[in-house]
């Protein structure tokens, strides 16, 4: 069977608003002062133990920072999202015949399973793989490994599809080819750089796309 492997926040919703207010809420509870969303869509995407600890100039404060994003994410950031246009037609369309779909992500794989629920996708996958709230998983080469040993997949006969360098990264590392989403946050700069086996321009695009990595 072919396995694909699909990115959520980015790739299957734009998340950022939540995921922005959050990270401010938390950042002014800890005393600092608020960066301005617009300078803040890079938190989205990786794990957001790195991205604290860049915020806060160190690792001291990350568990409290993330205490306090988790607080107000869990009852009210966590559905400040959007799917993006055509995803869910792309997903019925990538789910036809011989083929199994796992969304697979940095973000605690609680929020995942609610978000996916929440916007309709849950259906539409056989799981849901993310970070636990012990930080495992998070780095997501890691999270592919404990994929690959939960569904036993060949990495010939899969594909990862995420908008992020993560994303990339952690297909190379498997030796999974790779699909880079450009209408998520990492441009078109960033998943080139990586070496995304392919770039998709839209969601719409996705069935031919992977019909052509894996026929």
């Amino acid at each position: 069977m072919k396995t694909i492997l699909i990115d959520l926040d980015g790739t299957l919703v734009d998340a950022a608003p939540g995921i922005i207010r959050s990270c401010q809420i938390a950042l002014a509870a800890l005393g600092e002062k608020e960066p301005p969303a617009s300078e803040l869509h890079w938190i989205v995407g990786p794990p957001l133990r790195q991205s604290f600890a860049r915020l806060l100039g160190g690792d001291e404060r990350v568990q409290d920072a993330l205490a306090h994003y988790r607080s107000f994410y869990s009852g009210q950031g966590i559905f400040e999202a959007t799917p993006y246009e055509g995803v869910h037609d792309a997903i019925r369309a990538l789910k036809a015949g011989d083929t199994r779909l796992f969304i697979c992500t940095s973000k605690l794989r609680p929020f995942a399973q609610r978000v996916a629920g929440h916007f309709g996708l849950l259906p539409l996958f056989d799981g849901i793989y993310g970070a636990e709230p012990d930080g495992r998983f998070e780095n997501k080469g890691d999270l592919i490994a404990h994929i690959r040993e939960c569904e036993d997949f060949s990495p010939d006969r899969a594909c990862m599809i995420g908008d992020r360098l993560h994303d990339i990264d952690a297909a190379r590392r498997h030796g999974v080819k790779s699909v880079g989403a450009l209408w998520g946050y990492g441009g078109r700069d960033e998943l080139v750089a990586a070496g995304a086996t392919v770039l998709c321009e839209q969601p719409a695009a996705l069935p031919d796309i992977v019909a052509g990595l894996l026929p």
